[in-house]
């Protein structure tokens, strides 16, 4: 559970683990995802290389909407650095992601990678981008206090351009 805009989100969390082995597997998670954090190992260049294709699927078997962040993984491995942090950068540039370095080791960013895609999921849905009525959508509403309505497939906030409020990374 976490809380943006005084609102409670809950995340369901799902890891394929990216292991090309479970690769058919993980495509029957982004079916129903409002997210996906695509991560490649900096001290890895094949997990980069391998980036390209992952998109390709996530784009191909998910909701045009689903909100994508790129994260780098292991930045407490300087040393040991083949994917430069400019190139992770540029990548998420191209493709239109957020992007993030993290170290799982230390938890650098890593709660502010989970901030960053429920901040994009929770845009979404006030821009009424994701359709709430339907389980594909990835996005479920739960009891609503009087103050947020649910109108056809839209959700919004009582107070004006909240969403603009709800910059990411």
């Amino acid at each position: 559970m976490i809380t943006i805009n005084d609102k409670k989100i809950k995340l369901q969390i799902w890891d394929t683990a990216g292991q090309e082995s479970f690769r058919s597997i993980a495509r029957s998670y982004y079916r129903g995802a409002a997210g996906a954090l695509l991560v490649y190992d900096i001290t890895k260049r094949d997990t980069f290389n391998h980036l390209q294709s992952w998109l390709e699927d996530t784009r191909k078997n998910s909701s045009s909407h689903i909100v994508i962040v790129l994260i780098g993984n292991k930045s407490d491995l300087e040393n040991q650095r083949v994917v430069q942090k400019e190139e992770g950068e540029a990548f998420a540039r191209e493709h239109g992601m957020v992007f993030l370095e993290t170290s799982a080791r230390t938890a650098t960013n890593v709660e502010e990678a989970f901030l960053c895609i429920a901040k994009g999921i929770y845009r979404k849905i006030l821009q009424g981008q994701f359709d709430l009525s339907s389980e594909g959508s990835g996005v479920k509403i739960g009891p609503q206090p009087s103050s947020v309505r649910t109108s056809g497939s839209t959700a919004r906030s009582g107070s004006q351009g909240s969403g603009d409020r709800l910059g990411c990374c």
